[in-house]
């Protein structure tokens, strides 16, 4: 062949080799998210923006709860696992390839639907509260809840405790409190995702926050524990929302005033591997039920692209240009992560491979 001949097909040959390249690096990367009931709808909001900037990233989000969300990611049918609860001891030792990554700071709401006083705002501690789900206290206008709301038109009717069935962060955040705040119901049930509830007659399960939001809208006197992510549906069903007593003695609602206290009193403690409960915080100004928002994600990807894809939405998702952006933090009613903690997930972020 001649030597120009020769020296055209190399260059045609690198050509195809470099088209082939860029093909395969432009090939589209899923990325799925199980898990959390309360944080799918910020990602739920962040997904359509992001992907919009990222055309050849599709991200796809399940609410499925925490428990499901991480033992995707443990099983690898999932990329990442959204919880509202971090790795337990025995998880992280059992998987130390997962790491947890706080993506905001949330809250959780006691909720109630009492027909004669609407939403008129009651006041509860952890003792009526876990009175309540043990079954010592059966109605509304008991001498426990009287005592805490003088003067409130408290009907003589039986409390129906509403609680998650499926393995919940928000189960971990409420059963924490109880224990915290109530001794002797952390001798008998403890905490976690999945407890062994007392047995409590006309209880009700519902499954994710929205079967608990759709149980507590259908059931009079009923009592339940919601994401703040879904105030807005709690208000448009009419349901109050409690003031709840803090360590320090004061009853307050969850604003995003004292969820910020809460997490300033805890959140310099936080751990390098970020594990760390915000419940039942000291202060005056602390709401006693928050908790930050995990993303679970194993550091062991099949696919460097994959890897690659996942560690620059996570570092999106923590960028207050980003999906730390107040325009999609206040929609759901989280507070931001201080800047001592995106650092935190850096690091962490950067083990994904």
């Amino acid at each position: 062949m001649h030597r120009l001949g020769r020296i055209g097909a190399v260059v045609l040959a690198v050509c195809a080799l470099t088209i082939a390249a860029g093909t395969a690096s432009a090939a589209p990367i899923e990325l799925k998210v199980i898990g959390s009931t309360s944080l799918d709808p910020l990602v739920k909001l962040w997904i359509p923006d992001y992907t919009a900037s990222h055309p050849g990233v599709t991200i796809t989000s399940v609410p499925a709860g925490s428990g499901a969300g991480v033992e995707a990611v443990i099983s690898g049918t999932a990329q990442i696992g959204l919880s509202d609860a971090y790795l337990s001891d025995e998880q992280a030792e059992q998987n130390p390839q997962l790491i947890n990554l706080p993506l905001a700071i949330s809250a959780r709401t006691i909720n109630y639907n009492i027909p004669e006083i609407g939403k008129q705002t009651l006041k509860l501690d952890g003792p009526a509260i876990a009175g309540i789900y043990s079954g010592n206290i059966r109605e509304w206008d008991s001498a426990e809840i009287k005592a805490l709301n003088p003067g409130v038109a408290l009907p003589h009717r039986t409390i129906v405790p509403i609680r998650r069935e499926d393995a919940s962060g928000a189960t971990f955040i409420f059963s924490q409190f109880l224990e915290f705040s109530t001794p002797s119901w952390g001798d008998k049930v403890r905490s976690g995702m999945s407890i062994a509830w007392p047995n409590v007659p006309g209880e009700k399960a519902a499954v994710g926050n929205g079967g608990e939001l759709e149980t507590l809208a259908t059931t009079p006197y009923g009592i339940a524990y919601i994401g703040i992510s879904w105030e807005g549906d709690v208000t448009k069903a009419g349901l109050g929302t409690a003031m709840v007593k803090n360590q320090a003695g004061e009853f307050l609602l969850p604003t995003s005033e004292t969820i910020s206290a809460a997490a300033s009193e805890l959140d310099a403690r936080t751990p390098p591997d970020e594990r760390l409960t915000l419940v039942f915080a000291p202060g005056p100004n602390s709401y006693p039920l928050i908790a930050y928002e995990y993303a679970v994600v194993s550091t062991r990807q099949r696919d460097p692209a994959v890897a690659a894809a996942i560690r620059e939405f996570l570092k999106w998702a923590a960028s207050p240009t980003g999906g730390h952006a107040a325009k999609y933090l206040d929609q759901v009613h989280f507070v931001e992560l201080p800047l001592f903690l995106r650092a935190m997930n850096e690091k962490q972020i950067a083990q994904i491979n």
